[in-house]
């Protein structure tokens, strides 16, 4: 199990230079496994070791995995101000420290969001997520929530 993936990984300096998200998706998680962005597909679950997101705070790394069609992370825990950053972007992050030990890349996994989780079977129960924050989620991140909030949408 792979450990503090940190937002240098996520997505690396060199390529915050070009120009969009979508420039930059086909790079994501190079240093780690370089053919790893071509192989996600739309829907997929990152399921991951503890400390995901550490290191800068940089608003990429987020914007990158939802742009790779990410549904969600699970891992045993997140960067606090990465988790913020992945909500306020509509990204959904569950904490679970029993899965990792179970799953394995290719396996698939089912997520009820403030349910459980579904793996081979078994249940994994979360923490449920207050509902303003499933709101932001929903709504596809903190500006799109705001403005449906507010009418404009």
């Amino acid at each position: 199990m792979v450990y503090d993936i940190d937002t240098n990984i996520i997505i690396t300096t060199e390529y915050l230079e070009l120009k969009t998200i979508q420039d930059m998706t086909p790079f994501a998680f190079s240093p780690l496994r370089p053919e790893l962005a071509a192989q996600i597909q739309p829907g997929d679950i990152i399921v991951a070791g503890k400390n995901f997101g550490c290191g800068s705070s940089r608003e990429q790394a987020p914007e990158i995995i939802k742009a790779l069609g990410i549904r969600c992370v699970i891992a045993k825990s997140f960067a606090r101000i990465f988790f913020r950053n992945s909500i306020n972007n509509g990204l959904l992050l569950i904490e679970n420290s029993d899965l990792q030990a179970a799953v394995q890349e290719g396996d698939t996994v089912t997520v009820t969001v403030n349910q459980d989780i579904e793996h081979a079977g078994k249940h994994y129960a979360i923490t449920s997520l207050p509902q303003n924050l499933v709101d932001i989620i929903s709504a596809g991140g903190l500006v799109k929530a705001m403005r449906k909030l507010n009418g404009l949408e």
